[in-house]
C-alpha cells in the first residue's frame, strides 16, 4: 500500500494568487479586512473571558448594544482610542513593545 506524502502549501503564494501581492488595492483590502476579523475576535475574546454580556459591556462604555455586536462581527473597527477604552472596561491593558 502506498502512502501519500502531504503536500506543503505557501500560504504566503496562495494569498498573492488569490488577492494579489503587497501594495496592491486588492491585497489591501484583503489585510484591512483580515486585520478587523482578527481584532473583533481578540475583543469578542475578552469580552467572554470577563463574564460580560455585551449590554454590560456597552453600559461600560456608554455605547449601545449593536455597537459592541458590530464591532465583535468585523463589520467596524474601532478606533485606538475605543480599543483601549473597551480593554480598560474589561479589567484589560494594552502593553506595547518591541517585536
Amino acid at each position: 500500500m502506498e502512502t501519500k506524502k502531504p503536500q506543503l502549501i505557501s500560504i504566503s503564494k496562495q494569498l498573492e494568487d488569490e488577492f494579489g501581492k503587497h501594495g496592491t488595492p486588492e491585497r489591501a483590502k484583503f489585510d484591512e479586512e483580515a486585520y478587523a476579523f482578527y481584532t473583533s475576535q481578540v475583543l469578542l475574546d475578552a469580552r467572554k473571558n470577563a463574564h460580560l454580556t455585551q449590554a454590560e459591556l456597552a453600559g461600560r462604555l456608554g455605547v449601545d448594544k449593536s455597537y459592541i455586536s458590530r464591532i465583535e462581527q468585523g463589520i467596524i473597527t474601532p478606533s485606538v482610542a475605543t480599543f483601549y477604552r473597551m480593554a480598560s472596561a474589561m479589567g484589560l491593558s494594552v502593553e506595547l513593545r518591541p517585536a
